[in-house]
């Protein structure tokens, strides 16, 4: 998915203390596509908090009627230095990248996309789509692996249960299932199903911080209320957490990872480290769609064997929608601070 943004902020992510308590986060809306816009709920990044692990980025979205809103619609866009994950809980995406992947996203299935050093996308829900709801998450790159070439992996999860629960482990393990996904940090991810007056605890990683999305229902979360919509956050240091449902049955989404312990500039689509590679990359973005001008690049990673310039978001099949521009750059130098 992309920031539709036309205004993008600067975000500088910083990895939390662990020192605080259970904290809410309250969602913003934010319109995804043109007039009849699909509106999204998204809880990361903003100003409180930008990271949970790796984690820097989530929307949440519907339950969306596409006959109404047009569903999604986000053309070709680039992405660098991140993972996406594509969650569905109803409805059906049809994903293309330019490293040659194309499949579709349905429920409880995962879809992972490694951006790496550079890739470009599209995501369109279906024509036999009428409600759409889900989540999309990115995670930022270690530096050791921010580079890497692009990639993309999918799994179907077997859900493990008990008395009241479900649980789908996409990334990462829990409640006794690992995840086969490959990521290059400690991570988490999971959908959580619960029925009305269970109270599960579930042993989670110390040196993990967490956060739970709640799509639907009752859910207090080590005894404090979360809305639906918000994301409740947890630090480090914990052995486990406590979900206690209240009359309405709960779906929600349980995010974690080890802090990042990196400072990242997140731009639009881009996760860079200064200010002059996020420039660059949007640079190289408008010269490979013909918006802007040519860029030789100095990355030895894309240059072929003749001396010619590979483009770093790769190359489309034909006949697709025309791909996304990029916004204007922001009036002020990007620089990592905190």
């Amino acid at each position: 998915m992309s920031n539709r943004e036309t205004a993008p902020v600067e975000t500088i992510c910083v990895s939390g203390d662990g020192t605080a308590g259970v904290e809410l986060l309250e969602p913003r809306v934010v319109p995804l596509g043109g007039p009849r816009a699909m509106g999204v709920r998204r809880t990361l990044p903003q100003r409180r908090r930008s990271l949970i692990g790796a984690w820097c980025f989530l929307d949440h979205y519907g339950p969306d009627r596409v006959g109404e809103t047009g569903g999604m619609y986000v053309p070709r866009h680039p992405h660098t230095g991140l993972q996406t994950v594509s969650w569905l809980f109803t409805g059906e995406i049809e994903h293309r990248d330019s490293a040659g992947h194309h499949a579709l996203v349905r429920p409880g299935e995962v879809n992972l996309m490694t951006a790496g050093r550079g890739i470009s996308h599209s995501e369109l829900s279906t024509a036999g789509t009428e409600v759409l709801h889900g989540a999309q998450l990115w995670v930022a790159l270690p530096d050791a692996a921010r580079h890497t070439a692009a990639g993309f992996e999918h799994h179907r999860p077997e859900p493990v249960s008990g008395p009241g629960w479900e649980v789908r482990v996409f990334l990462g393990s829990l409640a006794g299932s690992v995840s086969p996904v490959r990521t290059h940090t400690p991570l988490l991810g999971a959908e959580v199903l619960l029925r009305p007056g269970t109270e599960l605890r579930l042993d989670v990683e110390t040196s993990f911080e967490h956060g739970v999305l709640v799509d639907d229902g009752d859910l207090a979360l080590d005894g404090r209320a979360v809305p639906v919509d918000h994301l409740a956050y947890v630090p480090t240091g914990r052995t486990g957490i406590t979900l206690a449902v209240g009359e309405r049955p709960v779906r929600a989404l349980l995010i974690g990872g080890e802090p990042l312990g990196e400072q990242i500039v997140m731009w639009w689509n881009f996760v860079g480290r200064d200010h002059d590679e996020v420039v660059r990359y949007r640079a190289e973005w408008m010269a490979e769609i013909g918006a802007d001008g040519d860029v030789v690049t100095d990355d030895p990673a894309l240059v072929g064997p003749g001396g010619e310039r590979l483009p770093r978001f790769g190359t489309f099949p034909p006949g697709e929608p025309p791909p996304l521009p990029a916004p204007e750059l922001p009036q002020v130098r990007m620089r990592p601070r905190g």
